[in-house]
């Protein structure tokens, strides 16, 4: 049975990421005419002589506006219906070789004749999308799909990026540090210099969790679970940049973004043999910070040896020696946030007393919030990921001994005890916890949520209200952190997630502030002690500095 479309082209990176693509393989004839075309994007019409082959359609390049996305809608609703309505009542998939077509931020659908292919997992989002609205049912593919789909503000984006090569942990596998899929785990580098050689950032990538089995097979075959899906090269924008007049404060720093594919917040020890799985996350995080550490992050130690001989030896050279600064950060954005937090006291621990070391969570406070129907969808996510990795058996015994091991997940019952000066970045209107947490599908059934969730200028009285109330049980949660002069807070008034790694809401002409202040200068400010930094924005809808998340 022939297919009447396929695409062929090139995807594109987010916007809001430090991501980059490459380019991806053209299918079907050189004889094929296009239908139409944009961007990168070629709907074409197959001739009688086409070879059978997968496509390949990049979804965030397709708005609801766009012809080709009304055509790809026509075609799917009409010749597969039938296939549609089967795989709606199946909750298992009966074949997983194709997952390995599965890259990141695309999905794969496969246009051939066999019938178990058609029920395959890419077919079920793809039909949810069409049908159901803007929704995938793994919080990883939403976040990648959503930032697609979203407008965020005019702030410009680098024009030469910096980009970075994809490092591989050699010798992680000996140690047991390996993805979801044993595969090596990696990091991008940039290494500092002048006053900020010594200097270390380590950013932890965020991208959900897998809460099951089946869809922890499913991420496996994506970026998110095997490094064999990972970017080559990504951009280092925002926190990451390279550049004074982007990145203030750390521009000149060892930078590292340390991936993530082990689907629990770099927390899990332990493996599904069945499934072919491997849950390795905490010792991932080891293996990182042992290879870092092998390449100059240890210098913490060594320079204050060196530092002690000069000041025996002369003090000739004290000006060269107030150069040397010896400082560490690790933050992460997401699910990297969170993992900023679990493990920000063993961050410490890797530096002598005498190095600076903070931690940085951005978009990392995940509430344990009442959703739309009265349930806890998140909390339903977290105690997923804590059963299927067995993390009950590796969290620290301290939390565990005065919480269950899903309440360990949530931040607000965390954040007391961490004894490392932390500073949480955080919307007050989270756009992911809307979307996954407060008004899920599964607690929407009706769609009454959908237009608002997707959008806040169609959100009705009673919706905002729900929201002021989410905004109100954030600030409740953190009033006790925010008293210690350690600490420091930076939580605006915007419909967002992530705001330290896209340069438009970092640091750009446009930023958000508050109190005319951007986010690089708060936690610069935080960071060097210039300043406590205690800033709490104003409720909705006060902020008109913000980069909202709205759909386009």
């Amino acid at each position: 049975m022939e297919h009447p479309w396929i695409t062929k082209g090139r995807g594109r990176g987010r916007g809001r990421s430090s991501s980059t693509t490459s380019s991806r393989s053209s299918y079907g004839s050189s004889s094929n005419t296009p239908i139409l075309q944009r961007g990168g994007m070629s709907l074409v019409k197959l001739n009688s002589n086409t070879e059978k082959t997968s496509s390949s359609i990049h979804l965030e390049d397709i708005p609801e506006s766009d012809p080709l996305y009304a055509k790809l809608q026509e075609f799917i609703t009409q010749k597969q219906s039938n296939t549609f309505a089967s795989i709606a009542k199946e909750d298992t998939v009966d074949d997983m070789k194709t997952y390995e077509k599965v890259e990141k931020r695309e999905m794969i659908f496969l246009l051939e004749n066999s019938d178990i292919q058609r029920r395959e997992e890419p077919w079920k989002i793809f039909q949810r999308y069409l049908l159901n609205g803007l929704y995938f049912p793994d919080s990883y593919e939403f976040e990648d799909f959503i930032f697609n789909k979203t407008s965020t503000g005019d702030g410009a984006i680098t024009p030469t990026p910096l980009l970075i090569a994809l490092t591989l942990i050699q010798g992680a596998a000996a140690k047991g540090a390996v993805c979801l899929d044993g595969t090596l785990p990696g990091y991008h580098i940039h290494p500092g210099s002048g006053s900020g050689a010594n200097s270390w950032l380590i950013q932890l990538e965020g991208g959900g969790w897998c809460n099951t089995v089946r869809n922890c097979v499913f991420r496996k075959t994506t970026r998110r679970g095997s490094s064999k899906f990972m970017e080559k090269q990504i951009q280092f924008t925002g926190i990451l940049s390279n550049k004074a007049e982007e990145n203030p404060d750390f521009f000149n720093w060892n930078r590292v973004k340390v991936r993530y594919c082990d689907g629990a917040s770099f927390t899990g020890d332990s493996e599904n043999k069945d499934a072919l799985l491997q849950f390795r996350g905490q010792r991932i995080w080891e293996a990182a910070m042992a290879d870092l550490m092998s390449k100059g992050m240890r210098n913490a130690q060594q320079v204050k040896v060196t530092f002690c001989l000069v000041i025996l030896l002369a003090l000739v050279i004290h000006n060269l020696i107030s150069l040397i600064v010896l400082q560490a950060l690790l933050s992460g954005c997401s699910a990297g946030g969170l993992a900023s937090i679990l493990h920000c006291d063993e961050f410490r621990t890797l530096f002598p007393s005498s190095t600076k070391v903070k931690c940085l969570s951005d978009a990392g406070l995940f509430m344990d919030a009442t959703d739309v129907s009265g349930g806890h969808a998140l909390r339903d996510v977290f105690k997923g990921v804590v059963s299927v990795q067995g993390l009950q058996k590796i969290l620290p015994s301290n939390w565990t001994n005065k919480l269950d091991p899903t309440s360990c997940f949530f931040p607000q019952n965390l954040i007391s005890n961490i004894k490392t000066p932390l500073f949480l970045l955080n919307a007050a209107y989270d756009f992911w916890q809307i979307q996954s947490s407060l008004a899920p599908p599964v607690a929407d059934p009706h769609g009454l949520w959908h237009d608002c969730k997707l959008n806040y200028e169609k959100c009705s009285a009673s919706q905002i209200q729900f929201l002021q109330d989410f905004r109100n049980d954030m600030l409740n949660a953190i009033k006790g952190f925010g008293v210690s002069t350690q600490n420091g807070l930076f939580i605006n008034s915007c419909f967002a997630h992530c705001q330290s790694e896209r340069q438009d809401t970092w640091f750009a002409d446009d930023s958000p502030l508050i109190d005319n202040k951007p986010v690089a200068l708060a936690v610069g400010d935080w960071y060097f002690d210039r300043e406590g930094v205690n800033a709490i924005d104003c409720a909705y809808p006060c902020d008109k500095t913000c980069h909202n998340m709205v759909s386009k």
